[in-house]
Order: structure tokens, then C-alpha cells, then sequence
């Protein structure tokens, strides 16, 4: 019975060749092994026969050598978690910085080599090549001329609505703009490789055509992140070009355990100072309600220069300084150096009729 046992074992095991063998299966085919009761089949059929064989019958998957997977999959999904982290907070920083709403997110994460990765960039385009410390090398964020001239004409005050694409390399000054948002996604970088190393993101230099930069040797594995930026009527693609060989050192780190169990933000002083930190820089719009009063739309028509507006409110009472909107302090109208100012008194109670 032991022997019949085992051998079914065996036989359950080979059905299952195709698939990964557990602890268990291994045990079992080699006791089945050791006691002759694994049948071998005759009529295998052998990849490399000297006579003509039927291919349909046999599984052949393709293999590229000049494209070796180095980076495993469940790297590359933490990998993409991470930097879907980065989209979040880049897209609320360029959103704060622009004064509209940009919506960043991943559009793709695979690896691929550095001579496929330029040869896919359109020429010119904004390439910038990135220093890491304390790793050795360098990095590549590529921005598409799709999304940067829309941020230009936002930053110089345009609206996009007739917006044209130039097919040339960027000047000084829109180089000098787009650095200031490159900055901030260099920014947003450090922050979300923070809880698997400190890393000090800094740019190195910018170019027009990738093609004349080459930080890796063409073969070279690199891992691409590809980003979709929107924004209201405009949209355009940023890509990540990170080579193996510059995060290696971290590989063991970026796992998809090791991510999963530090994502979770403790709640520490050091962690509350940073957020008071980021809120102080906060802008906020304060706006003094004189008073309010209800008319007609028939008077509202009517209303023209020197006609005045009667309110219930008298003139000697404090006004209501609102804060985005909200109701938060009493304050009396001045002059100072010659502009009209407000002066804080107290803040609104809940017994404040306002």
C-alpha cells in the first residue's frame, strides 16, 4: 500500500511539472525515485530530436537574451505602488504651484532596455538627467512638449485655450520655468523613497534630444514609469527612466513585503512637524465683509455710478473677516501707508450674531 501510495503521489507530481513544486511534491518525487516506482514515458517527446517533429505538440516560449527580466514582478509592483504615492503628491504640488487642478497618474511600469527607451522619446522634448545621493549614477525624467508649454503659458498667465505646440528646443526662460516644477517632483521623489532609503534628489542637466545622452550603455536594463498628466483642457505624458544598476543596492529593499509594512504613516512628533511644516506654507484668501443687504434684480439693473446702497448694519459696528469663506474674526476698517487695511480685534464666538 505504501508503495501504491507513493507512486500515485508521483504520478500527481509529474501532471503538475508545469507548475511550481512545493516542499511536499519535491519529497515525494524523490521517495518515489528512490523506491522504481516512477514510470518514465517512452514516447516524451524530445525538443532536440535528428528526426522531424511536430512543434504544435511542443511548448516553446520565446526568450530575448538581449532583454534578461532582472527585475522580478513583485519588485516592479512595489515599485509602481510606491511612485503611484509620488503621483498623488506631485499632482496636489503642481496643482497648488499652477492654482488649478493637474491630475497625475501611472499610465504603465515595465523594464526595458536604455536604447529602446530613447529611441521611443520625441525629439525635442525636455530630458533631465538626475543625481541621486547617496547612489552612484543617474536617472532620467523625461517631460512631454505635449504638458510643458501648457504649464508656460499657465505660469506667464495664458489660459491654453489657443495654445500652439512649437517643434523646437526651450528657450532659457521656459527652461528656467519648467525647472521650477522639476524641482518639485524631485521634491515629491524624496519623500516617497523615504521609508525605503534617504535620498537626496537634485538635477544635473537638462537636454532637448535624448538621443546625444547616454548614461547607461545601450543594452543596459532600465525600469520606465510612465505618467499621464492632465490638466483642464490640456494633457501630456512624463516617464521615469531609472537603470538597474543605479538602484541595485536597494533592490532588496523595494519588495513588495518590505514596502506593504512600512507604509503605514506612524504618528510621531517628527511626522506632525513635517505636516505643520507643509501647512505654514499654505496660502490661504481673507476677505472683509463690509455688510450685506438684499435688493431686486429690478434695482440691481438700475444701479449706476454714485447710487447708493442702504444696509441695516451701522457704520460703527466691526466687520466680518472671512477666511476661504468661512466667518473666523471681527475686525475694524483703517488706512496704512496709504492702502485700506483691516485690524483683527477677537474672533467670532458661537454667541455672535454676524
Amino acid at each position: 500500500m505504501a508503495r501504491e501510495r507513493d507512486a500515485g503521489r508521483a504520478s500527481g507530481v509529474q501532471s503538475a511539472m508545469n507548475d511550481v513544486l512545493d516542499q511536499s511534491a519535491i519529497d515525494a518525487l524523490l521517495n518515489a525515485v528512490d523506491d522504481d516506482t516512477v514510470e518514465i514515458s517512452s514516447d516524451a517527446v524530445r525538443v532536440f530530436s535528428r528526426r522531424r517533429l511536430d512543434l504544435d505538440a511542443i511548448e516553446i516560449r520565446a526568450y530575448d537574451f538581449k532583454r534578461p527580466e532582472r527585475v522580478s514582478k513583485d519588485q516592479m509592483r512595489a515599485l509602481q505602488t510606491l511612485h503611484e504615492g509620488f503621483a498623488r503628491n506631485f499632482g496636489a504640488s503642481l496643482s497648488a504651484f499652477l492654482r488649478m487642478i493637474v491630475e497625475v497618474k501611472i499610465a504603465g511600469c515595465e523594464q526595458m532596455t536604455y536604447g529602446e527607451f530613447v529611441s521611443s522619446l520625441t525629439i525635442p522634448t525636455s530630458f533631465n538627467l538626475i543625481d541621486i545621493e547617496p547612489l552612484e549614477g543617474q536617472i532620467c525624467l523625461e517631460l512631454s512638449p505635449l504638458i510643458i508649454y501648457p504649464i508656460i503659458d499657465r505660469l506667464l498667465g495664458g489660459n491654453n485655450d489657443e495654445l500652439f505646440i512649437p517643434q523646437r528646443p526651450q528657450t532659457v526662460i521656459e527652461m528656467r520655468l519648467i525647472g521650477q516644477v522639476i524641482n518639485r517632483a524631485l521634491e515629491m521623489l524624496s519623500e516617497s523613497w523615504s521609508d525605503v532609503a534617504e535620498l537626496k534628489f537634485s538635477l544635473a542637466e537638462t537636454e532637448s534630444n535624448p538621443q546625444l545622452v547616454q548614461i547607461v550603455p545601450p543594452n543596459e536594463v532600465v525600469i520606465v514609469i510612465g505618467f499621464e498628466l492632465k490638466m483642464v483642457n490640456r494633457a501630456g505624458t512624463m516617464s521615469l527612466c531609472i537603470p538597474y544598476n543605479v538602484i541595485e543596492p536597494l533592490m532588496e529593499a523595494v519588495s513588495a513585503q518590505t514596502w506593504f509594512s512600512s507604509k503605514g504613516l506612524k504618528r510621531t512628533e517628527e511626522n506632525e512637524k513635517r505636516v505643520e511644516a507643509t501647512l505654514q506654507s499654505a496660502e490661504l484668501d481673507v476677505s472683509a465683509e463690509l455688510a450685506n443687504t438684499t435688493i431686486t434684480l429690478a434695482d440691481l439693473a438700475g444701479l449706476s455710478v454714485g447710487d447708493l446702497i442702504v444696509t441695516e448694519k451701522p457704520a460703527s459696528s466691526p466687520l466680518t473677516l472671512c477666511i476661504e469663506g468661512k466667518r473666523k474674526f471681527l475686525a475694524r476698517v483703517g488706512q496704512i501707508d496709504g492702502a485700506r487695511a483691516v485690524r483683527v480685534e477677537r474672533p467670532i464666538r458661537p454667541d455672535d450674531r454676524v
